[in-house]
């Protein structure tokens, strides 16, 4: 099978990603060669198993925080209702007692 990403180093020495189907390129963000590699294969293999791309992110979310796994929405709207202020707090209050939320609030949200 034809790997559908490759890459390529430009003047500055960052590393770059050919998407052979679409014609994009985007930086990898990296001047390291074995870097820029494993991203490559990453994506490579990202392209060719897209089944398996939720399961692994699963797994590094509950890694990264294995708390993830038991929030709720109503967590979820709890965190961003921190960073709200003033008249739009206050939109946002008023939304969540809708009851097309009520519901919701207490689910889990997985990764679908």
């Amino acid at each position: 099978m034809k790997s559908r990403y490759r890459t390529y180093r430009r003047k500055g020495g960052l590393y770059y990603a050919h998407d052979a189907s679409t014609g994009k390129q985007h930086s990898l963000g990296t001047r390291y060669r074995a870097e820029a590699a494993r991203l490559l294969a990453a994506l490579n293999e990202a392209s060719h198993s897209q089944s398996m791309n939720l399961q692994i992110a699963r797994v590094y979310l509950s890694a990264s925080n294995p708390r993830m796994a038991e929030r709720t929405w109503g967590d979820v709207f709890g965190e961003l209702m921190a960073l709200k202020t003033g008249v739009t707090r206050d939109r946002w209050e008023t939304a969540l007692k809708d009851a097309a939320y009520r519901g919701l609030l207490s689910r889990n949200p997985r990764l679908r």
